[in-house]
């Protein structure tokens, strides 16, 4: 056998807070002849699922199985020659590659479900990670699904168990799931054996690398920062009026929401107050040259943030076409490391759910997150001193106190609000 130089795939750093990732799956299989900029392999981060593409060029010699996780910088693949080739060939690795459908042992009922062939891997319908590892328990072929529940037809861990016979079709429907099959058992994926409890049914739900890290580093930002609120009510009247006449101007693309126009005032007033966008590190202040704003985005079963850079500098046009670009490619799973790097502050809207206030946690190393609550109708008092109807905003602003004090954050919102009131400075 010939003896080729190969090149290490290092499990690559995609975010800024990357530790490990999770191989979800290689997108070629071992001994494939792969070019440079080829996708390669897909993986989940702390943030969400990324695509990587080769950096090089060579046979593939996969090292880190589907489903490991392992640290940055950790080999996971090699990419050589000849010799690279045939040791993939000969790799357990390999042989497994080419057994395709993986059959799984029979449930203790025997049912045709739990029996059937599993073939995720050539599977062509979209469907997140959690679920393609309970098809893989229960036997299911993720394109058997009909029609997924998920963002643009995705199938979900729902979905799958619905599939599994696991999981009511409807909310009326609350007769309590029954056990996995053998197939699940010892994996620790999905739902666990109902327990019959004073509480009734209960099942134990594995959460999702992204929702662990989430979990994990809002736990230590409570934790290690020390914080507090401020919050202010925003007459909302002209904002309204001038969203109004936007929508009023012809043009192909829609008009900005509220939530440009709040993002953009945000941005205006970081300027004028840099520690706002600053960081506290290593005990000292970060002060950023950038104003990139990120703007949290309910993804399925996870909150992503997606960076606008440079949104002091941007019209309200194309903070508006960023927005809607992002949150798109957000809920379609194909958002990119540098849209989610580098964000100085964050917007945290609910009042599109209903919510009138929203007390978010600090992201970690970011001075501040700005909370945004519904625009509702009450009775106030106009210019003149008589009763009148009034659109009212919540914003409330979670500071970190080793940066920024009770008056400078004081300051700060209160300057987002006079932008907000005065909605024309905003537009220009």
């Amino acid at each position: 056998m010939s003896i080729a130089i190969a090149t290490e795939v290092l499990m690559p750093k995609l975010s800024d807070s990357m530790e490990e990732g999770t191989i979800l799956s290689w997108l070629v299989p071992p001994g494939t002849e792969i070019v440079a900029g080829q996708d390669l392999l897909e993986v989940e981060t702390d943030k969400a699922n990324m695509t990587v593409a080769a950096e090089g060029s060579g046979a593939l010699e996969i090292l880190i199985e589907e489903g490991e996780t392992v640290a940055v910088g950790i080999p996971i693949a090699r990419l050589g020659s000849e010799g690279a080739s045939a040791a993939a060939a000969e790799s357990p690795t390999a042989a497994a590659a080419a057994e395709v459908p993986v059959p799984i042992p029979p449930s203790a009922d025997e049912s045709p479900v739990a029996s059937s062939a599993v073939s995720v891997s050539g599977a062509t319908r979209r469907s997140t990670p959690l679920a393609r590892r309970l098809a893989e328990a229960h036997g299911i072929v993720i394109d058997s699904i009909e029609t997924g529940s998920g963002i643009g037809g995705r199938v979900v861990k729902a979905d799958v168990l619905i599939a599994a016979g696991m999981e009511p079709k409807s909310a009326v429907d609350t007769t309590p799931a029954p056990a996995p099959s053998r197939a699940s058992e010892g994996t620790g994926v999905g739902a666990a054996a109902t327990v019959e409890t004073a509480k009734g049914g209960s099942r134990t739900v594995e959460l999702s690398r992204l929702q662990t890290v989430i979990a994990r580093r809002m736990a230590e930002a409570k934790a290690t920062v020390p914080h507090f609120q401020v919050e202010t009510e925003v007459r909302m009247d002209a904002a309204i009026d001038l969203r109004t006449q936007l929508k009023a101007v012809p043009g192909d693309d829609p008009a900005p929401s509220f939530n440009d126009m709040i993002i953009k005032a945000a941005a205006l007033a970081l300027r004028e107050h840099p520690k706002a966008n600053g960081s506290y590190v290593g005990g000292a202040f970060e002060l950023h040259d950038r104003v990139n704003v990120g703007m949290a985005v309910a993804a399925e079963d996870a909150l992503v943030v997606p960076t606008i850079f440079d949104a002091d500098k941007k019209s309200l046009g194309e903070i508006g076409r960023d927005s809607r670009r992002l949150a798109g490619r957000v809920r379609a799973g194909a958002v990119t490391p540098p849209e989610l790097a580098g964000g100085t502050f964050t917007v945290s809207n609910l009042g599109m759910f209903g919510m009138t206030a929203i007390y978010p946690v600090i992201n970690p190393p970011q001075a501040a997150i700005l909370g945004v609550g519904k625009t509702r109708s009450l009775l106030g008092l106009g210019a003149d001193g008589e009763i009148e109807d009034v659109s009212l905003m919540t914003l409330t602003l979670s500071c970190d106190h080793r940066i920024l004090y009770g008056a400078e954050a004081a300051e700060f919102l209160a300057a987002i609000r006079d932008l907000l009131e005065s909605p024309l400075r905003v537009a220009l």
